[in-house]
Order: structure tokens, then C-alpha cells, then sequence
């Protein structure tokens, strides 16, 4: 206990001043020195827990499966489809379907929606103002038909030899075939 008196009375009398201002023998900067007091008996060393916690905002929240992973939603639209956006700033525009993004069901249409994006330089480049596509909600766009010139739902049916296909609502015409696939991946692959 002796030691811990001498301990008080030592730091009590320490004073440190901010450089210019006057000497204060109050304590660090003109603030009171904390007193700290001796465990009461019995305890050896007392710890003051406090949880962390992490909150993300609203935002930046995203439904999650049990196993952590971001839901991902089913959309009309696949890529290599011709669609019309009926909604926005594009309204009335045809274009085709050139990447996806399931977790919040959206869609980037080629050279629609562009934005400006400014790139930073480098010693060896100089910076610039480059065009992008935006992604476009796909609650926005409908499946568009290149040969009747409309806009059409999508269903579903199963062909006689089994296979499961999409197809236009309005005309009957079948979205899904081997020769649409084919010629998506042979141009994604170039790319």
C-alpha cells in the first residue's frame, strides 16, 4: 500500500504543459489527473470487457443465405438476349445483354446507359475521360423480338425432344437455341 501512495503522490505532481502555454499543475494539458485506487481485497486484477460491434448500414446490407452467402435472384434475361428498356433515362432503346449481376438484379446493355468515368494518369499514360456502361435494373427491360419489332414476355415450355426452352410470349418465337449459344460463347471468348 506504501507503494502505491508514493505512486499517487508522484504522478499528482507531474505536469505537462502544451508547448507555449503556461505550466498547469492540474495535469496533462490542463485536464485532472485520473486517481487510480487499489483493488478491493480478494480481487487480483479487475477487467473491463466491451463487446464490439459491427453495423452495417442500410445500403450496404444484403440478404444472405445461412451459409453467409449473398442470394442471388432469377431474372428474365440472360446474356446474349436483344431486350428494350421500357423504364429510365433509355427508355425505348434496344440492346443486348452483355453481363448480369444476380445478387441485386441488375444488367449492363452494350452502349446503353453510358457514364463518364475519369481514369487517374500514370508516368507512362496520361489520365482521360473514358465512356462505361451503367447497370440497369432488369425489372426495367423487357425481351424484344428483332423480327417483329416488339416487346414480349418470357415463358417457358418443353419442345418433344425434351429440352426446356424460353420463348417470346407474343410471337411464339424461341429464345433458346443451340445456334444462339453457340454464336454468345464463340464472342465472349474472343473478347
Amino acid at each position: 500500500m506504501a507503494g502505491m501512495a508514493a505512486l499517487q503522490g508522484a504522478m499528482g505532481a507531474l505536469s505537462v504543459s502544451a508547448p507555449g502555454a503556461a505550466a498547469s499543475s492540474s495535469g496533462f494539458w490542463g485536464n485532472p489527473l485520473a486517481t487510480y485506487s487499489a483493488a478491493p481485497s480478494g480481487i487480483r486484477f479487475m477487467v473491463k470487457t466491451s463487446p464490439i460491434e459491427m453495423r452495417l448500414q442500410r445500403w450496404e446490407r444484403k440478404k444472405c443465405k445461412p451459409n453467409s452467402l449473398p442470394m442471388l435472384h432469377k431474372m428474365h434475361v440472360r446474356v446474349g438476349d436483344t431486350v428494350q428498356v421500357i423504364a429510365g433515362r433509355e427508355k425505348g432503346k434496344v440492346g443486348e445483354v452483355v453481363r448480369l449481376y444476380k445478387h441485386n438484379s441488375t444488367v449492363i446493355v452494350k452502349d446503353l446507359n453510358l457514364k463518364s468515368k475519369h481514369k487517374k494518369g500514370t508516368d507512362e499514360e496520361p489520365g482521360e475521360i473514358i465512356m462505361i456502361e451503367g447497370p440497369i435494373h432488369s425489372s426495367n427491360m423487357m425481351l424484344y423480338s428483332k423480327e417483329k419489332n416488339v416487346t414480349s414476355r418470357v415463358g417457358h415450355k418443353i419442345l418433344e425432344d425434351g429440352t426446356k426452352v424460353r420463348y417470346l410470349k407474343k410471337t411464339g418465337e424461341v429464345i433458346d437455341s443451340v445456334d444462339n449459344w453457340v454464336k454468345v460463347f464463340k464472342e465472349g471468348e474472343s473478347e
